[in-house]
Order: C-alpha cells, then structure tokens, then sequence
C-alpha cells in the first residue's frame, strides 16, 4: 500500500502528510464500483492511492457522458467544493480498474485550509486542472465531430493505461460520449479501414497516425 508521503502531486510538509494520514479511512474498490453516485452527499474527500476513477455526468435518460480521470495522487475538486459547502455530488465517479483511495472526512477540509497553506495550493492546482480538462469537454461537444472525439478518448485512454492496445466495448466508449453503440462501431470500421486502430474482440489499438 502506497503511502500519502508516495503519491500526493505536491511539495508539503511532514506535519500536514501526518495528519492527512491520521485523519484517513482507507478503502479498495474493484472495476466497475460506483465511489460516488449523483445527488448523495460527499462526506469525504477522495485522494487516489493506485488506480483510476472515470468521472461521469448523467442526464435524466441515464445516458453519461465521460468528464475526466483522477489517477494516482490526485483527487477530486467537486468533492471539495460540495463538501466544504454541504452540497450533493453532481458527478458520478467510478473505478476504471482496482483503485485504493484515502477518504479524508469533511469536516477536517477547512481546519487543514487554514493550518496549511499548501494544502489550499493542492486545492487550487486540481481546480485549475480540471477546469482545463472540463472545458476541452465543452469544447469537443460544441465544435468537434464524434468521430474526432472517439480518436480523443481512444488517445486519452492509451495514455491512462500506458500502452497502444487498451480493453473496451464498443458499448462503453458509446456511453461514455454520449451516443448510440451503432454509431460508435460504425465510426471504428471507418477508422480501421483508415489505418487508424485495428479491432479485436473488446480489444482496440491505435496505431500511429501516419
């Protein structure tokens, strides 16, 4: 098991890592595990030990759309936000594979805020993130085609796990943009015969764009 002192994507001190940890309740969920659901409130504030979360936005359909990842050493700016402000998650956030999180209950965010100026720093650089992160959503909603956004998500998937050929349904990919499986099948073909990625059985690859 990682440690705080490992994995926080930040200069601190030894006294706020120490507290950090005493305040920690630790917890390992599997793939596929809901961490948070919408409209429950946030009674801790998640940091990510090893693993990865998808964080998801639904509509009242129940489709999703993908947001962003939080990996290792990072957390989650709409859990500050809601928690220090008692306010319910307006987010989904899911393991992508086994992930172990650090929940630092709420009511320690504001003390740790005031005793420790770089843990507000964190706050500000994952907000700052995000925002970056979210607006490429937005920009890709409103301006790029879906076949453009697939190849986005494909890259930023091979990037999360390292390698060129990365396991998913046609299915997951299809919610997780917020469109139909058919479309999303019919969109890999084209970049199959493209020279784009080839396909294999819940297997993509992306190749090198020539």
């Amino acid at each position: 098991m990682n440690t705080l002192n490992e994995i926080i994507e930040f200069k601190t001190s030894l006294p706020i890592r120490r507290k950090l940890a005493s305040y920690s309740i630790v917890k390992i969920f599997q793939a596929g595990e809901v961490i948070q659901r919408e409209n429950a409130y946030i009674k801790a504030i998640p940091i990510v030990s090893y693993g990865r979360i998808k964080v998801v936005r639904t509509d009242d359909e129940g489709r999703e759309i993908f947001l962003y990842y939080i990996k290792a050493g990072e957390s989650c700016i709409m859990s500050f936000l809601g928690g220090m402000y008692n306010e319910t998650a307006k987010v989904k956030a899911i393991a992508e594979e086994e992930t172990e999180i650090y929940f630092i209950p709420v009511n320690h965010i504001v003390p740790l805020i005031k005793e420790f100026p770089e843990w507000l720093e964190y706050i500000f650089r994952l907000y700052h993130k995000r925002f970056e992160e979210l607006l490429e959503v937005v920009n890709a909603l409103a301006f790029k085609k879906v076949d453009d956004r697939l190849l986005s998500l494909l890259k930023i998937k091979c990037e999360m796990e390292g390698k060129s050929t990365i396991s998913v349904t046609h299915a997951q990919l299809a919610s997780e943009l917020g469109t139909a499986r058919v479309v999303v099948s019919r969109l890999l073909k084209q970049m199959e015969d493209a020279g784009l990625v080839t396909l294999g059985r819940n297997k993509i690859t992306l190749l090198e764009e020539k």
